[in-house]
């Protein structure tokens, strides 16, 4: 039986957990999902979900509570906007000091699309099928490298990529009405 963990620190906690239930049920996978906060909650996970809140404040939160080493251990993550600024190796426009699980070979600037007035959503084609992306202060991936495939773009600039079992998107998957990503998460995990 699966076990997937949802980072519920901040963010949309609620709107991952209940997508990730959705995909389950149309892969036909029995599972656990758990809401995550301490340390022992993530050691026995078969993947993790960072959702979106403020980067900054996710990494201090994840070293506070003691699981910062343990989620970078998690054998698939997805992070979805700020969840993938935590994912990156590289990032501009973030705090000084300000830590990243290091992952993923991508260079991010942070809010790279403008502050909250300047949220948007837009129709995106994926390689996962059409959605609605949502952006939300999101990020901007300037750069990628390392094999990364790209699984969604928008004006032409990656918008959700993929390196091995390592899932980041700038746009808000949960917020879209379709669990293709999520689906796609969990087939990682199998």
């Amino acid at each position: 039986m699966m076990k997937v963990g949802v980072l519920a620190l901040q963010g949309a906690v609620s709107e991952h957990i209940e997508y990730l239930k959705k995909a389950m049920e149309k892969l036909g996978l029995e599972g656990e999902i758990l809401e995550v906060r301490r340390r022992g909650e993530v050691r026995e996970l078969d993947g993790i979900v960072l959702p979106g809140g403020e980067s900054t404040a996710l990494s201090l939160l994840l070293r506070k509570n003691g699981i910062f080493e343990d989620v970078r251990g998690v054998g698939a993550i997805m992070g979805t906007c700020a969840g993938a600024v935590l994912l990156s190796k590289n990032i501009s426009g973030g705090v000084a000091g300000q830590e990243t699980l290091g992952l993923m070979d991508i260079g991010l600037v942070r809010n790279g699309y403008g502050g909250q007035l300047e949220s948007f959503c837009a129709p995106l084609e994926t390689s996962l099928g059409a959605i609605e992306g949502i952006f939300i202060r999101a990020p901007v991936i300037e750069s990628v490298s390392g094999g990364l495939t790209v699984l969604a773009e928008h004006l032409g600039m990656p918008v959700g990529v993929q390196q091995g079992n390592y899932l980041a998107t700038t746009f808000h998957p949960e917020l879209s009405g379709s669990t293709a990503f999520h689906e796609h998460f969990l087939k990682l995990n199998k």
